[in-house]
């Protein structure tokens, strides 16, 4: 077994790291090996220089400051393995310093848009309900998509009106409101029970009747958003950001927004008072006679 295969098994086995964490540190991996083969250096015997030269390169590509920096954490961590089995004395990358990464704003849909894009799905069909559900869940509940179609039937309390979240071993309760839990409603009692297949416990499934996957969900997001005509684009976080965002701007508490989103640290948070804040003064020099 190489390298970088008996990496990605102690990533999966023995730390419990994330199928896109493993998927990311993998791909980093691959990539460096391949500038290595070129320089005529192997993993082991990459140095401090090596790697300084390598992230040169990336820019050189036009790679961003957050793609180098990534790519510097995971050479970090696969160095600091070597060091722990004693293949490597001590870790290269760990001198090396990371490329300033400016922290932008993120993007978010106005509540038009949010209301433009949850009207997309046409309840006539399976698909239409299925879908309405999932984007009506999304924006209910702030969770990421990853958790979203992780989430089995048993999670979704129709009755009290909330899900049960599990991601990391940490579970977290959030609320939903009226309009989510009629879509849910009438997706879970209606037509998920002629979707399904026997023995799925996904509360989100395909046409095939299987558990949804990220990709599927996200051509299906894209369509309605090019089908509503949204110009913002929308990314895999644009509707929890906006779920976040709006709850601060109606007065919803940082500390309470935090346990929502499943935030380890009040930091992460944080970044939503800024965009909330300069949305605010955007209207302002947009609106005031004397602005």
């Amino acid at each position: 077994m190489d390298l970088i295969e008996e990496f990605k098994s102690y990533l999966t086995t023995e730390k419990k790291s994330s199928a896109n964490t493993v998927s990311s540190y993998v791909r980093d991996l691959t990539q460096f090996s391949r500038y290595l083969q070129v320089e005529g250096v192997t993993l082991l015997d990459a140095d401090a220089e090596i790697i300084e030269g390598y992230d040169s390169w990336l820019n050189s590509k036009g790679k961003s400051a957050a793609t180098i920096t990534r790519s510097l954490a995971s050479l970090k961590c696969f160095y600091g393995w070597l060091v722990n089995t004693g293949r490597k004395e001590n870790n290269p990358a760990q001198s090396v310093k990371s490329m300033k990464v400016e922290r932008k704003l993120p993007q978010i849909l106005t509540n038009q848009e949010v209301e433009l894009l949850l009207e997309q799905p046409q309840c006539v069909d399976h698909k239409g309900y299925r879908d309405h559900a999932m984007l009506e869940l999304l924006y209910a509940t702030g969770i990421r998509v990853s958790e979203l179609i992780s989430l089995d039937v048993e999670h979704v309390n129709l009755a009290a009106g909330f899900i049960r979240c599990v991601s990391k071993n940490k579970e977290r309760i959030i609320p939903l409101y009226p309009g989510a839990v009629r879509a849910l409603t009438d997706y879970v009692r209606n037509v998920r029970p002629q979707l399904a297949v026997e023995g799925e416990h996904a509360l989100f499934v395909n046409m095939n009747g299987e558990r949804m996957s990220r990709q599927g969900f996200w051509k299906i997001i894209k369509g309605y958003q090019e089908k509503a005509g949204i110009k913002t684009d929308i990314t895999p976080h644009t509707l929890r950001h906006s779920f976040a965002a709006h709850l601060l701007a109606n007065g919803a508490d940082l500390r309470s927004i935090q346990e929502m989103l499943g935030h380890s640290d009040i930091s992460s948070t944080q970044i939503y008072t800024q965009l909330v804040n300069q949305k605010l003064k955007d209207v302002y020099n947009k609106a005031h006679p004397k602005a």
